[in-house]
């Protein structure tokens, strides 16, 4: 198969699709990649190291577009680039398409098989693509939200984890999976006050298990949202319902009664946020201020470490990868539901019920879409 990886365009994305070790492994089973020129130059992934790996190396995203069966990406396709999909060609990224019905149109009018990361699970109930982000998006949730608490910030001036005679920040994290596991974590290594809240008895039982006296595990109900976010210093947001738009848990009302310089950082913006008041940034211009909060809704806070996430994403992805190229599309979506479960549109369909669902649209179930 010809597997294209096109240089990421979106605002400051340096994250690329396959790193030269999976290239080298495609290579050996076979099959032709090429990557567009400097597509990993930002994150010390040279074309030379992707020669040397056996890529081709290809001028502009248009040829990547116009010879690959299957584009592989990071980052949901732009503007610019949809228009270059062809009827048929397979695109396997990130697509977030449930708060998007522009890219949703897009890609249903070019006939193309989408597959979304965000959407395969694994045998665990997991979602094992959209994990190592979550992972780092957790982690990086709490350092973004210690800058944003700086004063020259806009916050409230104060330290995570205070000092000697000086109370630490109380942190509240919506959310037990993935992302506010992470994000907890660090929290509690810096020693700030942390809560997590989570509508699942088995899971606060688990990280009150794992956590001890270190964490606060709450029932999550719209009593227990009211009262600990309105007191909090920093709020993570990190619920998670897959592949459908986040509900927005925290309403205007509520971020108006916090405390003047207090942050909240909405990781779920790519679902399209779980607070009422947010609204995608990007890292170039990463917050905003409403009624005196601090807001951090940056759509790809992996990308700020971009070499760390490629090579996360891909101990994830190239299993997959490696399943579509060697077997086709077709066979390795019929043979693993998993992966079946990340088809979002097939051929002109929308495949994805969650998707169909919050757009109001008509929804053809993958399995059937693919046996006909």
């Amino acid at each position: 198969m010809r597997i294209g990886v096109p240089k990421e365009i979106k605002i400051h994305e340096s994250r690329v699709g396959l790193t030269p070790t999976a290239v080298r492994e495609l290579v050996a089973h076979g099959h032709r990649v090429t990557i567009q020129k400097n597509a990993g130059i930002q994150i010390d992934l040279s074309d030379d190291k992707y020669r040397a790996a056996g890529a081709e190396i290809a001028e502009t995203p248009q040829q990547i577009y116009a010879e690959a069966e299957m584009i592989v990406k990071v980052k949901e396709p732009q503007a610019s680039e949809i228009p270059l999909l062809r009827e048929g060609q397979v695109l396997f990224t990130y697509l977030h398409l449930a708060p998007d019905p522009v890219q949703t149109k897009g890609l249903i009018d070019s006939g193309c098989i989408a597959i979304a990361y965000e959407t395969v699970t694994d045998s665990f109930g997991g979602l094992p693509l959209l994990a190592p982000m979550s992972e780092v998006a957790g982690r990086m949730a709490i350092q973004a939200g210690a800058h944003a608490l700086e004063l020259d910030q806009g916050g409230r001036g104060m330290l995570l984890g205070g000092v000697s005679g000086v109370p630490a920040a109380r942190v509240v994290v919506i959310g037990g999976g993935v992302v506010g596991t992470n994000a907890a974590r660090i929290a509690m290594g810096v020693e700030a006050h942390v809560t997590v809240l989570d509508k699942s008895i088995h899971r606060l039982q688990q990280l009150d298990a794992q956590y001890g006296s270190r964490i606060n595990t709450v029932f999550s109900t719209v009593d227990a949202l009211e009262e600990h976010v309105s007191t909090a210093d920093l709020v993570i947001g990190a619920v998670l319902v897959p592949g459908a738009a986040a509900p927005k848990l925290v309403n205007r009302e509520l971020v108006s009664r916090m405390h003047r310089g207090s942050v909240l950082v909405d990781v779920a913006i790519d679902q399209g946020g779980c607070f009422e008041t947010s609204k995608p940034t990007t890292l170039a211009d990463p917050i905003y201020t409403v009624d005196g909060v601090v807001h951090y809704c940056v759509s790809n806070m992996p990308g700020a470490v971009a070499r760390t996430s490629t090579f996360a994403l891909n101990n994830a992805t190239l299993p997959f990868v490696l399943a579509l190229a060697n077997k086709g599309y077709r066979k390795a979506l019929l043979d693993d539901p998993h992966l079946r479960n990340g088809l979002n549109v097939y051929r002109g369909r929308l495949t994805y019920e969650a998707v169909a669902h919050n757009q109001q649209s008509i929804y053809v179930d993958a399995l059937n879409a693919l046996s006909q």
